[in-house]
C-alpha cells in the first residue's frame, strides 16, 4: 500500500494546498555555460529567442540541444508547477508538480522553432504522461512551454501533425506533451546544468519511437 500511495504522488498533480512550499531565493548555479562559455541566465543577444522543452530527465535533453548550430546557450530547471525555486529532491517527490525543462536559447536565422520541434518530437517518445522510460512521475512528463502565440500555434499543429505519423506507423498511443504559455522557469542546481559534459559517462535514458516528425521551415 505504502508503494501504491507513493506511486500515485508522483504521477498525480499536487493541489495548491499539497505543494511544497518552496523559497524565495534562486538555487545557485555557474555564471556560464560549462560547454560553450555564453552566459547562462544572460543577458542574451537581442536576435535570441527562447524554447523551454522537457523529454524527461533533462541531462540528455540539455545534451541534444547544445549541439545543435544556431542554439547560443541551454540551462536546464523547473516549470510549470506551484513551489518556488524548488530543489531536484522535492521534485521527484511529486509535490511541486514541475517538470524537468530544457531553456534554450537559440537564434531563428540559423535554426528555426519548428526545427527545435521536431528535434523534441522525434528524440523522446511523447505518448508516455508521467514518465519516460524508467523515469516515473509528474517531473519527467512530456512539455512545451511556449513565450509566444506563433510558438503555442507552432507546438500543437507540430503535435498533430506527429500524432498522424505515429498512427501511420501503427503506435497507437496519444500523444500527452502538454503545451502551456510558459511560466516562471526556475534553474536547476549546478551540478545538473550540462551534467553530461561534465560527467560524460552519466545516464540519458532518451528514447525516441523511431518516427519521423515530418515538419520543417
Amino acid at each position: 500500500m505504502f508503494l501504491i500511495d507513493m506511486f500515485n504522488k508522483k504521477t498525480m498533480m499536487p493541489t495548491p494546498d499539497a505543494a511544497l512550499p518552496g523559497r524565495s531565493d534562486p538555487l545557485a548555479t555557474a555564471h556560464n555555460h560549462y560547454v560553450n562559455g555564453n552566459p547562462l541566465k544572460g543577458p542574451y543577444p537581442d536576435n535570441m529567442h527562447v524554447a523551454y522543452l522537457g523529454m524527461g530527465c533533462f541531462w540528455g535533453a540539455e545534451r541534444l540541444f547544445w549541439k545543435i548550430p544556431g542554439v547560443w546557450v541551454t540551462a536546464v530547471g523547473y516549470q510549470g508547477g506551484l513551489t518556488p525555486n524548488p530543489t531536484y529532491h522535492e521534485t521527484t517527490t511529486g509535490l511541486t508538480g514541475h517538470a524537468e525543462i530544457v531553456k534554450v536559447v537559440f537564434d531563428p536565422a540559423v535554426v528555426t522553432y519548428r526545427q527545435l520541434l521536431k528535434t523534441f518530437f522525434e528524440e523522446h517518445d511523447p505518448t508516455q504522461g508521467m514518465r519516460q522510460g524508467n523515469d516515473i512521475g509528474t517531473t519527467y512528463r512530456s512539455a512545451i512551454y511556449t513565450t509566444t502565440p506563433d510558438q503555442l500555434e507552432a507546438a500543437k499543429s507540430a503535435r498533430s501533425t506527429f500524432q498522424k505519423e505515429l498512427a501511420m506507423a501503427g503506435r497507437k498511443g496519444q500523444i500527452t506533451t502538454e503545451i502551456e504559455p510558459a511560466a516562471e522557469f526556475f534553474y536547476a542546481e549546478d551540478y545538473h546544468q550540462q551534467y553530461l559534459a561534465k560527467n560524460p559517462g552519466g545516464y540519458c535514458g532518451l528514447r525516441g519511437t523511431g518516427v519521423t516528425c515530418p515538419i520543417s521551415g
